[in-house]
């Protein structure tokens, strides 16, 4: 071991580049120094890493739950569509269906198929889309009447641009449809019409009815006085009666269709009024050559009632029977009362020994408008039912065809 005396301070060694010890200190202070400082830097850049790898992993976190709930919404939505009431139809740049929803499917009638394009669903629809989208769009949807199985339909189709803003996702969509079942309101404007035609139509029949009435009262005053004159012919004078009776009977049908109810209601004499109304139309009945009877119930059978209207269901029924009946017929007319469930009923038949009636066609006897043999308008018995209606009564009809037919009158007796 050498002496401390001979022992060097290593600071005191000589280094190359280096004039002094001092300086090799000095180089070793700012080696350490710097040392420090990148350790510093290495712990900080440790710590921002950390954190941007918390603030990364936050927000894959949050996008996760962004598209989970876009994912929702989007099914949400889809459900919205799928359960709406009207029909939906989206479209993309090109002209291509994106979706369609069941209602749609179904308003179009499209069933299993699932065309692709605007042309694929105007083949499988029978209506030409194509048309409606280079048609000048006007503030209303335009309507199309489609031919089904089920019958005639119409479609309200309103299109409507869709203005996404750009760069966002469904930036590639164009166009949506809105298909509406209007059929419902397309036959209640029709129906609207048609109540608005029989009205006028029924206004001017009442108007012309009145008119005419009171010439034919007037007509039927001078028959009766030249029918009075021994030197006219008896036989040009019954014609004369017919012809303005039964254009009577058409004027009061007319009238009586447009009536609301009845008036001037009063006690009846049953078989007096149907004996008159007998009378009144024997005319009719010796033109056509049918022999009219009549046969009223010795009883008092009285009702409620207008004797004018009892007079023209009569008149209607014996004019019904005579057309129906060939020449050397019979029409008998018969009044009787019966008491049923504990109440009177006065009752009044017209049998004639006529063609008879086919029983396809009785459903449909009292319906206005409706003739079996297509010669009268059709008023006649939906009159005698709605005055027997208004005075609380019924009528019944069977019939046979080569035998004739029975119409049964029954009103409450007082």
């Amino acid at each position: 071991m050498l002496p401390s005396s001979h022992v060097v301070p290593i600071n005191a060694l000589p280094v190359p580049g280096l004039q002094h010890p001092r300086e090799l200190a000095d180089a070793f202070s700012e080696f350490i120094c710097a040392s420090a400082q990148l350790e510093s830097s290495y712990r900080a850049l440790q710590q921002e890493v950390a954190h941007l790898g918390v603030e990364l992993a936050e927000r894959n976190a949050a996008l996760t739950r962004s598209l989970a709930e876009n994912d929702r919404m989007r099914a949400v939505l889809q459900q919205m569509i799928d359960s709406m009431p009207c029909g939906v139809l989206v479209l993309n740049a090109r002209e291509r269906i994106v979706t369609i929803n069941p209602e749609g499917r179904r308003l179009l009638g499209l069933g299993t198929l699932r065309p692709g394009t605007l042309e694929e669903l105007s083949q499988a629809s029978q209506i030409d889309f194509g048309s409606l989208v280079t048609a000048p769009r006007e503030p209303r949807d335009s309507e199309v009447c489609l031919t089904t199985k089920s019958g005639t339909r119409w479609l309200a189709i309103g299109r409507r641009e869709l203005k996404i803003p750009a760069g966002a996702e469904m930036e590639a969509l164009r166009s949506i449809w809105i298909l509406r079942d209007v059929t419902a309101r397309k036959q209640a404007e029709q129906e609207r019409e048609a109540a608005r035609r029989a009205t006028t139509l029924a206004e001017i029949s009442t108007i012309l009815a009145h008119e005419i009435r009171n010439p034919l009262a007037s007509l039927e005053l001078f028959a009766g006085l030249i029918a009075q004159d021994s030197g006219v012919n008896g036989e040009w004078v019954g014609h004369l009666q017919a012809g303005i009776r039964t254009l009577s009977g058409t004027v009061n049908n007319v009238l009586s269709m447009t009536s609301d109810d009845l008036k001037r209601r009063k006690a009846v004499n049953l078989p007096a009024c149907v004996t008159s109304g007998v009378e009144f139309v024997k005319p009719i009945a010796k033109q056509a050559g049918v022999m009219l009877s009549v046969t009223a119930s010795e009883e008092e059978l009285t009702v409620d009632g207008n004797e004018d209207a009892i007079r023209q269901i009569l008149l209607n029924l014996i004019c019904n029977a005579i057309r129906h009946t060939a020449a050397g017929g019979r029409v008998q007319v018969a009044t009787r009362g019966e008491a049923r469930d504990g109440r009177r009923i006065a009752v009044v038949t017209v049998q004639d020994s006529g063609c008879g009636i086919p029983a396809e066609v009785l459903d449909h006897l009292f319906e206005a408008g409706f003739s079996g043999s297509g010669e009268t308008t059709g008023l006649g018995l939906a009159v005698c039912r709605r005055l027997m209606a208004q005075h609380r009564g019924k009528i019944r009809v069977t019939s046979r065809v080569g035998e004739g037919s029975n119409f049964q009158l029954e009103f409450p007796a007082i």
